[in-house]
């Protein structure tokens, strides 16, 4: 695997390469994450592809991008990346409401030959979706033994439009994966968040999907607004500052949502993935060191999900609220990562959710707040 990188940042209006293809090579895969705002430079993006005019294209708008060891803002980070024995495959499909999501996951992945399929990185519309349903409709169309990593596009804390590319191009409203074959080709994955629980544990006793009306028979939204007190002025954005952690009778892990929407008209909260009705769930606050050791913790389970081969390349999701929470301590979470996995590349973006197992054997999910690290391998 050879791999390329560079970068535009507004602040310099430029291109700078990070690191070159170390012998001439032509790019098969290209991942490309940058800010809503570049997204919609028409002019930037065309440059982007004439760079790799072979290449297979993947990429989404962001809130915050991640390259090397560090995090930019208002840029966009290309990886092209050549596989000397893999190849890939994409597919693209629209979505235009949450209530498709299911569909969108099925008809995503019967698009996707699955022989000698190894794994699947998605990246998907970041407010129009239900991440739960999108996971669940592309697992049922997956062989069991192939799993699935990636994340929702973001828009920095506006939660007002995000774009994704593909081969027909940027656009809104779409999800976009890529698979990848070959006996050689390894795949190491791993999430987890860090934050903190307080407060008393309480019942979901109205919700549907992803849209949470009561908590304990009151209104969702009033009960959440008095937890935030003045912050509440903020919603949602505030929001990723206290997430929800959810636990259901047959979770082997509680799983962490954040607020995507409200609704003051019906007091209700939407998030990016499911809040069963009858599951139970506690507010959530942040601590930077335990965040950071979070990210340290998925990029160890995302190693020994990786066998003993080497990282060549890893991919960073994390979610926009760890961004907010830690400021200009951000990076450290990333170096937290760099330190585990050595000299692979980095790549990735701050997100709306992250998709991955937990760890090695688990199933699927949709996170909020955590750090997946995907690593990628041919040694």
């Amino acid at each position: 695997m050879l791999i390329e990188q560079k970068i535009w940042t507004s602040k310099s209006s430029a291109w700078k390469i990070l690191k070159s293809f170390s012998s001439p090579a032509k790019a098969h895969l290209v991942m490309v994450f940058g800010s809503t705002k570049i997204f919609k430079n028409e002019m930037l993006m065309s440059e982007v592809k004439a760079f790799y005019p072979d290449a297979i294209f993947i990429g989404c708008s962001t809130s915050g991008e991640i390259a090397t060891a560090f995090i930019e803002d208002e840029s966009v980070v290309c990886t092209a990346i050549h596989f000397e024995k893999s190849t890939v495959k994409t597919t693209c499909v629209a979505v235009d409401s949450s209530t498709e999501s299911v569909k969108a996951g099925e008809q995503l992945m019967s698009q996707i030959p699955t022989e000698n399929l190894k794994h699947i990185f998605v990246l998907s519309e970041g407010l129009n979706i239900n991440g739960t349903k999108l996971v669940e409709g592309m697992q049922n169309k997956l062989p069991p033994s192939v799993n699935v990593t990636g994340g929702l596009a973001g828009d920095g804390a506006n939660f007002q439009e995000t774009f994704l590319l593909s081969e027909k191009g940027v656009g809104k409203n779409k999800i976009v994966a890529v698979g990848i074959y070959g006996n050689d080709f390894k795949v190491g994955y791993g999430s987890f968040g860090g934050w903190d629980i307080f407060g008393v544990e309480r019942l979901v006793t109205k919700s549907e999907s992803n849209v949470l009306f009561e908590i304990d028979n009151s209104p969702a939204l009033s009960l959440y607004k008095s937890f935030l007190g003045e912050q509440s002025a903020q919603l949602p954005s505030s929001g990723l500052l206290f997430p929800l952690s959810v636990r259901t009778q047959s979770s082997e892990e509680p799983v962490v949502r954040t607020i995507l929407a409200i609704d003051e008209a019906n007091q209700s909260l939407t998030f990016a993935g499911d809040i069963p009705e009858g599951s139970y769930v506690k507010l959530m606050k942040a601590n930077v060191d335990h965040l950071v050791d979070g990210a340290n913790t998925a990029a160890k389970r995302a190693k020994e999900t990786l066998g003993i081969a080497e990282p060549e390349l890893a991919i960073l999701v994390s979610c926009v609220g760890r961004k907010l929470v830690m400021k200009q301590m951000a990076e450290e979470e990333i170096e937290a990562v760099q330190e585990v996995l050595g000299d692979a590349t980095i790549t990735g973006f701050y997100s709306y959710g992250e998709i991955a197992p937990f760890a090695k054997g688990g199933k699927c999910s949709l996170h909020n707040q955590t750090m997946t690290v995907t690593v990628f391998s041919e040694k």
